[in-house]
């Protein structure tokens, strides 16, 4: 196995390995109208990089996924730019692939690791089934070559391939099967790694365990990560960098000690006003009021504004932009609000009846 620490320039710098412009999805609906469920997304992921995608269900993130590696279903459809800069220096626009290099590209320069493991697999075909078939669809590989490359990056997952190799799916647990999809998504080593809620119905321990993978491998190949995920300190944990996600846009990014200690988007600081902190005092947590817009019949404005309690009748008027909060090189921090200045994370001590500290 190659190392990829010799491509990996993390933090940022440099031409995009992925640069996403003004993207959008839309699903046909069987009325005849559409719903676009992601919306104007500009995005750059650096190589090496590790950027977490973050929001609750329902605002994109998702589809923002399966759209960049053109994994949509029938009803779906990915407008925009998807520029992919290939390390050799070859440009790729992915939305302009036809079938064939389409599927040369998926595997070989970005593969995805699915929700719901699972899912991922042919239930009947075992996990030798899968690595071979996933090898010689893109290679000319021998039996041995495959089988020594599978055996490698199992062992880097911490499974044992003879235990793994001769297992259906169904036969290993839900944290082996998300460990053998990561190994199978790295067979063609790609650039570009996207994760879609690879912890989600895994109990504390075993998502442990998935992190520690994850930062194992991508330290050991240096491949860039997209982690989709509404779990913040999973993103927190894995993430160069972070954005928040609401209705189909981006509504804030930076890095990942900008985001959760200084977040600038009233979204972002709800969404962390929620979750408990791990060490400290327990403070009074708080709930974002109400629910994600429809959206088939989003607000006018920000979307975000009806359950905003820094709303103004300005807010109901046009969707902010995302613009960067400031012209410092290397800044990387952008929000989409006109009352940023007013955004302050400020967590509360519950008090007993007496007024201390309980």
């Amino acid at each position: 196995m190659s190392s990829g620490a010799s491509r990996a320039v993390r933090g940022g710098h440099g031409k995009p390995l992925l640069s996403v412009r003004d993207f959008n999805v839309e699903y046909r609906t069987g009325s005849g109208s559409t719903v676009q469920a992601v919306r104007g997304v500009d995005l750059d992921l650096f190589p090496g990089e590790s950027l977490a995608l973050v929001g609750e269900s329902g605002c994109g993130k998702t589809t923002f996924g399966l759209g960049l590696l053109r994994l949509l279903p029938r009803l779906g459809h990915a407008s925009g730019k998807v520029i992919f800069n290939r390390g050799d220096g070859v440009e790729i626009d992915i939305l302009g692939l036809d079938g064939g290099d389409l599927r040369k590209f998926r595997w070989r320069d970005a593969a995805m690791v699915f929700q719901g493991a699972m899912n991922a697999f042919n239930p009947v075909l075992k996990i030798r089934g899968h690595m071979h078939d996933t090898m010689r669809a893109h290679t000319k590989a021998t039996k041995q070559e495959i089988e020594e490359r599978a055996g490698e990056l199992l062992r880097l997952v911490r499974l044992e391939p003879e235990r793994v190799m001769d297992c259906y799916p169904h036969e290993l647990s839900g944290g082996m099967r998300q460990r053998v999809l990561i190994a199978m998504s790295l067979l063609l080593e790609p650039e570009v790694l996207i994760l879609d809620e690879p912890t989600t119905a895994l109990d504390i321990l075993t998502q442990r365990s998935i992190v520690d993978v994850l930062h194992e491998v991508r330290e050991r190949l240096g491949f860039s990560m997209i982690f989709i995920s509404h779990d913040l300190s999973l993103a927190a944990e894995l993430a160069d960098r972070v954005a928040t996600m609401y209705a189909g846009r981006i509504v804030e990014t930076g890095g990942v000690r900008d985001m959760f200690y200084r977040p600038r988007h009233p979204y972002t600081l709800g969404l962390i006003n929620a979750v408990p902190p791990i060490v400290g005092d327990l403070p009074a947590l708080e709930s974002i009021p109400g629910g994600p817009p429809s959206l088939a019949a989003l607000p006018p404005g920000c979307k975000f504004h009806p359950r905003c309690k820094f709303a103004t009748e300005q807010c109901k008027q046009a969707d902010p932009p995302l613009i960067p909060l400031t012209d410092q090189p290397g800044d990387w921090h952008e929000v989409a609000c006109i009352h940023s200045d007013q955004v302050h994370l400020e967590r509360r001590v519950p008090t007993d009846d007496l007024g201390t500290a309980s």
